[in-house]
């Protein structure tokens, strides 16, 4: 659950600044994904735990209301649920802070589980609020059933150099992409170095995005830059989560990786638009509709 209060600027170390509003909102990356990946119409499992409180009874209802499965979401009375303080400023900037309770807990026997029950899988979309040994586990053997495996690595963390071998593509930011290539990225040159060092670890594709300019992609299938849209910018919280949700559904739904990422880019930019990491994630008419405005 992030716990959102927009301020007129971020504080300084020590510093209290008075808050403008505060919502409660769900999120959580692996929600966040969810989400955008259901409101873009795919049919989405997640694999998770909630805590036995208030705050996981509020993300369940959240995700069935958002036609997102939890058969594969356990309620677990070890710890709390996940939560997130986040300010955001007038430019739309965050600071966040994540306790993550219950989704440490989350394990290679809950994947196994989802795994043994669901039929076809076409996606397995990652990233790291869960323990890296899930992580890896679901990755392996989702790319031994021939899924395709996309690994968001955020937040940061050092990866077991195996993983990359059971990876289709890699989605870092700038800053994550410095972090695991020790690649210092100024311009679009430095984009390709990193995205060529992470095809020498295995993995098939490198899309490292960049915000409003959009993600440069580094793969086997293409390498360039797609570009991006150019939007005013209320609130950046979710917009990756918002990225990589809807480069799953493209991905999914067989589109070519350039297109995928000109789907991804779109749903991003309209994401940011608005307040909120899940409230904000946008509907699929709406991303179409966008897509062709912006041609025009």
């Amino acid at each position: 659950m992030d716990f959102v209060i927009t301020v007129p600027r971020l504080p300084q170390v020590g510093e209290t600044v008075l808050g403008e509003s505060f919502v409660m909102k769900p999120g959580g990356k692996g929600a966040n994904q969810a989400v955008a990946a259901s409101r873009l119409s795919a049919e989405v499992f997640l694999v998770s735990r909630v805590g036995a409180d208030d705050v996981g009874k509020r993300l369940l209802e959240n995700l069935e209301r958002n036609r997102i499965s939890t058969r594969f979401v356990s309620v677990d009375e070890e710890s709390h649920s996940g939560v997130a303080f986040i300010l955001v400023d007038s430019e739309g900037r965050n600071m966040i802070a994540v306790a993550p309770g219950v989704d440490r807990r989350v394990s290679p026997g809950d994947v196994d589980k989802a795994l043994k029950e669901l039929d076809k899988v076409d996606v397995l979309l990652l990233q790291l609020e869960i323990p890296l040994e899930t992580v890896f586990h679901a990755a392996k053997a989702c790319n031994e059933r021939g899924v395709k495996v996309i690994l968001n690595p955020a937040p940061y963390a050092r990866l077991p150099e195996q993983i990359f071998q059971h990876v289709y593509a890699v989605t870092p930011n700038e800053i994550e992409a410095e972090q695991m290539t020790g690649v210092d990225i100024r311009d679009i040159n430095d984009c390709r170095e990193a995205g060529l060092r992470l095809l020498e670890k295995g993995v098939s594709s490198v899309i490292i995005t960049l915000g409003a300019k959009g993600a440069y992609v580094v793969s086997r299938e293409f390498e360039g830059l797609v570009e991006g849209f150019k939007v005013p910018v209320v609130d950046t919280t979710g917009a990756g989560d918002a990225f990589n949700g809807a480069l799953a559904v493209g991905l999914a739904e067989g589109m070519e990786l350039k297109e995928a990422v000109r789907l991804a880019n779109a749903a991003a930019a309209l994401k940011v638009t608005r307040l909120g990491a899940q409230e904000g994630l946008p509907l699929r008419e709406e991303v179409e509709k966008f897509i062709k405005k912006y041609k025009k």
